[in-house]
């Protein structure tokens, strides 16, 4: 066989690996570690006593990739964003998030449902983390649209589909480790998620007005907020729009000239601002410990995924397979932008079986360089692109638009990871009560990658501006 051939075959056999139930991190490095042995033998023709040279290079070759590849300084930006979210929960920004949402829309048909997602939408811009979301509104919000007579599978779904906009909007973790893969500039993306996240949580705030009205017992509005309450309401929510603040400004300076700072020193001042603020409301010992130990749960995952697949990657990169993937895809006699969406579509059933950022980590490798060569190479001027973009801004467009399809992921059965933490910190609720809840916002999720396909000037207006 040849190394085209083996990465095929070893690819096969790490999604069987995955949709039998081994774990992402596991099966990604145990493939990988087989295809380097594999494609190092096949070089010395398969002779028997080759076996343990070809075993030891490929041992070595592993163990190289998890160290030189993670010792990052961008990398340290995933643990401070999931920080940020766990620390504003005890500095009480989600209830006051909540509470201002609720006095301000809640007399629409299906309000506190609405609420919900817009202050989810508001927490996602201090939280880089989807499952800290769903969980600390899993928590604040269910109690009280079942206090008032919402169906208790509906308002789950709410808080689930919720949760996945932390993935889009920034701080997100998803979008910073899309951008170390494909190596591409943290901040622009960063700045992209801005307004497609908003964007998401409009069409999925028009959806749940449009299941009220046409439900009138589905979502009963909440009624009876004076000007008076809803302004008071206010101020204890400004402290989230100045974090984002902070971190949008060492990002990308706002009045011209070098940036005040990396996305990594705005991450970190962003945690110890978010810090101070719990400390003041009230915040003890016992909760930082809460906190820290989340975040580091959270965070060591997310790293073991990174390992795992960076070895599958490395062997993939022996096996020549991303390059024979790009010239399959550009030699295909169909339009580019049908290609692309055949490419979404893939995603969406992929994510049933995978969690989202294994998902990304396992197929960007190949699907990333494909992407760019239908669109003219990653060097491509706007004029000879087949999408309408230049290169660099190709690269920015793909991660939103693989970010939201990994935000579908997270919904969908039977993987759907925040369905079963917002099952997990319900009792009255089980997981297939939540996925029959978040089921409307499928088709919320697809006219939103649709708007995104169909205008790319939505996620490629800000970052233009850097």
């Amino acid at each position: 066989m040849d190394p085209i051939e083996i990465g095929i075959a070893v690819s096969v056999g790490l999604l069987v690996m995955v949709i039998l139930g081994m774990r992402v991190a596991f099966a990604a490095a145990l493939a990988g570690l087989v295809g380097l042995i594999w494609i190092f033998w096949a070089k010395k023709g398969y002779a028997p006593d080759e076996f343990g040279w070809a075993l030891t290079v490929a041992v070595k070759t592993a163990g190289q990739v998890p160290h030189s590849k993670v010792a990052s300084q961008a990398l340290s930006l995933i643990p401070t964003f999931i920080l940020i979210g766990y620390l504003a929960y005890y500095a009480g920004l989600t209830k006051a998030l909540f509470d201002a949402a609720k006095k301000w829309v809640g007399w629409l048909p299906g309000g506190l449902a609405v609420s919900t997602v817009f202050a989810t939408a508001g927490f996602a811009a201090v939280s880089g983390a989807s499952v800290a979301t769903s969980a600390v509104f899993a928590r604040i919000a269910i109690p009280e649209m079942l206090k008032i007579g919402y169906d208790k599978r509906f308002a789950a779904g709410v808080v689930a589909a919720g949760g996945t906009l932390a993935s889009l909007i920034p701080p997100s973790a998803i979008l910073v480790i899309y951008a170390i893969i494909v190596e591409q500039d943290v901040g622009k993306l960063l700045l992209a998620g801005f307004i497609p996240g908003a964007v998401s949580a409009l069409i999925y705030a028009a959806l749940i007005v449009g299941m009220a009205m046409a439900l009138p017992k589905f979502g009963p509005p909440v009624k009876g907020f004076s000007w008076g309450e809803r302004l008071k309401a206010l101020p204890p929510a400004f402290p989230i729009f100045f974090v984002v603040m902070i971190i949008v400004f060492f990002i990308y300076n706002p009045f011209g000239g070098d940036a005040w700072g990396t996305p990594t020193e705005g991450g970190a001042l962003g945690a110890f601002v978010v810090f101070c603020m719990a400390v003041y409301k009230g915040m003890r010992w016992a909760q930082l410990k809460d906190a820290l130990l989340e975040t580091a749960k959270l965070a060591v995952m997310i790293f073991t995924i990174i390992w795992g697949v960076l070895i599958y990657v490395r062997f993939l990169g022996f096996a020549d397979l991303p390059g024979a993937f790009s010239d399959w895809i550009t030699s295909l006699e169909q339009s580019p932008m049908l290609t692309l969406v055949l490419i979404l579509l893939a995603y969406a059933v992929l994510g049933m079986f995978m969690d989202a950022i294994g998902m990304l980590l396992l197929t960007l490798p190949v699907v990333y360089p494909a992407v760019m060569a239908l669109n003219g190479g990653e060097f491509v001027s706007a004029a000879d692109s087949a999408f309408g973009m230049s290169g660099p801004m190709c690269a920015i467009w793909f991660g939103i638009l693989v970010v939201k399809m990994a935000e579908f992921c997270l919904i969908t059965p039977p993987i759907g990871l925040n369905c079963f933490v917002v099952a997990g910190v319900r009792d009255d609720l089980s997981v297939q009560d939540v996925f029959k809840g978040v089921t409307p916002f499928f088709i919320a999720d697809a006219v939103t990658i649709a708007v995104l396909v169909a205008f790319p000037s939505i996620v490629l207006w800000l970052p233009s501006l850097v």
